[in-house]
């Protein structure tokens, strides 16, 4: 048995390498930069520990997050590996005696933030280590067309500088081909070895629908299928996170709220209350999950539309790490662009401006799409896949049936225009609906000949057409949410083009589908949840979360097969030795104990 494959069952515990993590621990090996595209929860970070392992020296891993670090290094921990971080949260005497313990060669792999490479003196420092490699972790950081450029990633094209002959491994889930090549360019990569895995997640069902009002009844009926279970709702507001975790603890789901404007201290112990299985959810902006290494969230949920595929894309990654089926649910409305808009506005005009109207424009038709969802996210990475057949919303409803609603655009269109294109949708409707509000009558728009031909039609169906007109660029939105006619809208009404709609859109709004339960396999759920409480236990006891001492699916497979003895654990995926010596006997009794 070579090297690699006795660390890979010994240390990791696994039998064999999944997809491309062979290919590229030979190529670390060997000496070779390379540049991997591969989706959250397919192996990454054993693709640059096991070689650490079986090469002389010291590995450093560049990582753009404190809490991502210090996750890693106590999952390395369980293993038996040394492995430690220099970070702004340590004192001077902290920081002395890591860099004293790497020079004696005591760390294998050292864990550092990319802000540490200004310094010359650190530079200097890292030159009188024996360093077998570097690592770039979320390595789309680098790039100015990525979606989270981060302007201290700037500083890793000094690693060529310095270290002319070290190796470099850049590791990224989310990367398009105009990202890929500005990542190579800019670490200055020589003659790199390339893996860019499918972006497909096969193990996540995705689903998103029009956001019902403020989308809480739809979202209840979403996380009924998961009791118990942990997940991550994403919402675009501070504001909206603490109204969210709130609402949600009255329906006796345990959430609580995570922003950058609350306390650090109140943070960290939101973080450490999620990874330890003590609340169900964590309700946050775009602050909250970047690189989290907990392997048993079972569902991401999308509570307004994000502003970016590759956003999304790495948001939802967060779900089902353990390869173990989860869910996912995006709700959104034309509200969530035209804020979108107004925030991109805000900013200098420049090139960049352009690029991120133009991935907002393919967010939102990703969301309002019929096509299969894992094939459109597929195609925007410039890949190419069969439709997932029953892993999304629109393959399992298959092709939705459409309806012709060109009478009804004429009439709001006309509607907006008689008005004065001078007031906001909602007010529209109020006309057409024949509403006798006092704002109404004060502008007389009761005289008006389209004062209540629109009465035949809920307020929400209106709203809906209107929504299906901005879609499709025949309205603009100013400020203040004023809508106006655009040159299509205008020649919509002109030539009388015909406007359709996805019937199910002009339903009476109805709660969006409960999500399927989670099947873990065909044993007994009891025997899991039996061994899941016991990991908590341990995990307890040795100040870890849950995870770190067993992944969910490694409990699944233990629950299948109810080893009795070493070898019979040792045969199950995610058991090492190493492990095996630190927690195999308790799960060995247990086991014993149902069988």
């Amino acid at each position: 048995m070579t090297e690699p494959y006795r660390i890979l069952q010994s240390v990791f515990g696994h039998h064999r390498f999944r997809a491309y993590q062979e290919e590229a621990v030979n190529a670390i090996l060997e000496r070779r930069d390379i540049m991997m595209i591969l989706p959250t929860g397919a192996g990454k970070s054993l693709c640059y520990q096991l070689p650490s392992l079986v090469m002389e020296g010291l590995s450093v891993v560049i990582s753009p997050l404190l809490a991502l670090m210090h996750d890693q290094i106590t999952a390395l921990s369980t293993f038996g590996i040394k492995a430690s971080m220099i970070s702004s949260m340590q004192s001077p005497q902290e920081i002395q005696e890591t860099m004293q313990a790497c020079q004696k060669g005591e760390i294998k792999l050292l864990y550092i933030a990319p802000e540490r490479l200004k310094g010359e003196s650190f530079l200097h420092f890292l030159q009188t280590l024996p360093i077998n490699f570097f690592v770039i972790d979320e390595a789309h950081c680098v790039s100015e067309w990525g979606h989270e450029f981060r302007e201290d990633y700037r500083q890793l094209f000094r690693l060529k500088l310095y270290f002319p002959q070290t190796p470099i491994a850049a590791f990224t889930a989310t990367a398009t081909k105009i990202v890929e090549h500005d990542i190579l360019h800019q670490l200055s990569l020589s003659n790199p070895l390339i893996i860019r895995a499918k972006v497909e997640r096969d193990n996540l069902t995705i689903n998103a629908d029009y956001r019902n009002s403020n989308g809480r009844e739809q979202l209840l009926s979403f996380l009924s299928a998961f009791e118990n279970e942990s997940g991550i709702i994403y919402t675009l507001s501070r504001k909206e996170t603490e109204s969210l975790a709130q609402f949600l603890s009255t329906r006796n789901i345990l959430a609580r709220a995570y922003h950058a404007g609350l306390p650090t201290e109140e943070k960290n112990e939101t973080f450490r209350a999620f990874l330890n299985d003590e609340i169900q959810v964590v309700v946050a902006t775009i602050a909250f999950g970047m690189g989290i290494d907990k392997s048993n969230i079972r569902f991401v949920v999308h509570m307004s539309l994000p502003k970016t595929i590759e956003n999304y894309y790495q948001e939802i990654g967060r779900a089902g790490r353990d390869g173990l089926p989860s869910s996912t649910l995006l709700l959104f409305s034309n509200s969530d662009i035209v804020e979108h808009k107004r925030r991109i506005g805000e900013q200098p005009a420049s090139e960049y401006q352009t690029v991120a109207y133009e991935k907002l424009e393919a967010m939102a038709k990703f969301a309002s799409s019929q096509v299969c969802r894992h094939q459109q996210i597929a195609a925007y990475f410039d890949d190419t896949i069969l439709t997932c057949q029953t892993r999304c919303d629109n393959c399992i409803d298959g092709e939705k049936q459409s309806v012709d609603i060109s009478h009804e655009a004429l009439k709001l269109l006309s509607s907006i225009y008689r008005t004065g294109q001078r007031f906001g949708l909602q007010y529209v409707v109020d006309v057409l609906m024949g509403a006798n509000s006092e704002k109404i009558v004060q502008n007389g728009h009761q005289s008006l000949s389209v004062f209540g031909i629109g009465n035949d039609k809920t307020k929400a169906q209106w709203l809906s057409i209107g929504d299906r007109l901005m879609e499709l660029g025949a309205l603009n939105v100013g400020e203040y949410r004023v809508v106006s006619l655009s040159e299509y809208g205008a020649q919509i009404i002109k030539e009388r083009l015909s406007v359709s709609i996805h019937a199910k859109r002009l339903e009476e709004r109805q709660k969006v589908k409960k999500a399927k339960k989670v099947v873990l396999g065909t044993f007994e759920l009891s025997i899991f949840e039996k061994l899941r409480a016991l990991r908590s236990k341990i995990a307890k006891e040795n100040s870890i979360p849950p995870y770190v001492v067993f992944s969910d699916k490694t409990l699944k497979e233990m629950a299948e097969k109810l080893p009795l003895d070493k070898e019979a654990m040792l045969e199950v995926s995610g058991v090492g030795e190493v492990k095996f010596e630190r927690y195999g006997e308790a799960f060995l009794e247990l086991c014993e104990k149902l069988s």
